[in-house]
């Protein structure tokens, strides 16, 4: 299946079973994405959002 990166737009190869809110890492920047969606061909994907500590 082919998917996005949203950050960088690289597009690659997902390989084995996708399940949505799975995470996984973009081969060419390293960011993680969340599995939005899965169709027959296409995963899409969003940047996992990072919550800041702030030291508490």
């Amino acid at each position: 299946m082919k998917a996005t990166c949203p950050e960088c737009y690289f597009e690659f190869d997902v390989e084995g079973e996708v399940m949505i809110g799975e995470i996984i890492d973009c081969p060419d920047c390293g960011v993680e994405l969340e599995v939005v969606s899965v169709d027959e061909d296409k995963v899409v994907l969003q940047t996992v959002a990072v919550e800041e500590d702030w030291g508490e």
